[in-house]
């Protein structure tokens, strides 16, 4: 068992989608149709398919969500010190109600629509429709909060799904999210490569290569966002040994669903090397093992004319040397 405790969602989500959404644009919904049935020009990576019937298998069996739960913690955090109103809010493709759950709890009449990754059980608090990240049904300038959480880092085309979400702004609106990072599993991911290459010659993608940290910031320029900002909050999770990690990470949904996976089963003789090198690498004194989740935060503002801009190179009044209090010399 990890530090952390292990939280459980008992409960199935089935809620059906909800199409008198005012903010469903019926040419958006289009879109949102071609672009999940039509093969698309991104490299993709990830079988989203695979990935939502994984996640619906542990939602079924009971979630792991303890590092969902901490993460909407925090989100909820960040919110609080951003000191204005938000009336109308999206939670996009969290994993599970809590975030839209907390988002509701504040009583200030804010309008709150998720777009989940699964059909889910009527809630009278929130409006639901079945969407996907990279094909968003909504009209622009529909919302003044975007929020997500440890979702975005399943899409295969994340610079297409954050120019959407800042088309679904309005200006000045916020975007505010979490995913995981690039250093998150890096200690199943180092295991596993070395005992499969060690038993069978070679090995194949069992880790997700998540976003690194120095992109996010770029990537949300890119799509257009203002004051972009991007930091990380990195987890340790101790578990008694390698296969008490690959459960949790099972029953959270988030087993291998590469497209260039090894579709074939792996040996038996590869996992159980695979646990002595964990064992090996990544013990501490006490005999337990170290998991890493590193989740990456971003946030971005909607262009508007109120917003600080930076200054024009040349405008400055006053010398940087005096303002440092030394003397100005050449170089």
């Amino acid at each position: 068992m990890p530090v952390i405790p292990r939280l459980f969602a008992h409960f199935m989500i089935v809620r059906r989608s909800r199409r008198a959404n005012k903010g469903f644009d019926r040419a958006s919904a289009e879109r949102h149709k071609q672009a999940v049935t039509e093969p698309s020009a991104i490299p993709q990576v990830f079988d989203r398919a695979l990935q939502r019937k994984r996640l619906a298998r542990a939602l079924k069996m009971g979630a792991a969500d303890f590092l969902l739960i901490r993460a909407v913690e925090d989100m909820q955090a960040r919110l609080q010190a951003t000191l204005r109103p938000f009336p109308r809010v999206l939670d996009l493709g969290t994993p599970g109600p809590h975030l839209a759950a907390m988002l509701a709890e504040a009583a200030d009449g804010r309008s709150i629509t998720r777009a989940a990754p699964l059909a889910e059980i009527d809630n009278s608090r929130w409006t639901t429709i079945l969407a996907d990240e990279e094909a968003l049904p909504f009209a622009p300038q529909n919302f003044d909060l975007v929020v997500s959480a440890l979702s975005l880092q399943w899409v295969n085309d994340l610079p297409g799904a954050l120019i959407q979400i800042r088309r679904a702004l309005s200006p000045d609106g916020l975007f505010l999210a979490c995913m995981m990072g690039g250093q998150t599993l890096q200690e199943l991911r180092a295991a596993l490569a070395q005992a499969e290459d060690e038993i069978t010659g070679g090995a194949s993608p069992r880790v997700a290569p998540f976003a690194d940290l120095r992109d996010m910031g770029g990537l949300l320029q890119r799509a257009g966002f203002a004051l972009p900002v991007t930091d990380i909050d990195t987890i340790m999770v101790r578990y008694n040994d390698m296969f008490g990690l690959m459960a949790d990470l099972r029953a959270m949904g988030a087993t291998n669903t590469l497209v260039q996976r090894l579709k074939q089963p792996l040996q038996r003789a590869v996992f159980l090397r695979a646990a002595e090198i964990y064992d090996q690498l990544f013990a501490d004194p006490d005999g337990r093992v170290r998991a890493t989740f590193e989740i990456v935060w971003l946030s971005g503002w909607a262009p508007h004319e109120s917003q600080q801009k930076p200054l024009q190179p040349g405008s400055a009044k006053m010398r940087l040397a005096d303002v440092l209090g030394v003397k100005e010399g050449k170089v």
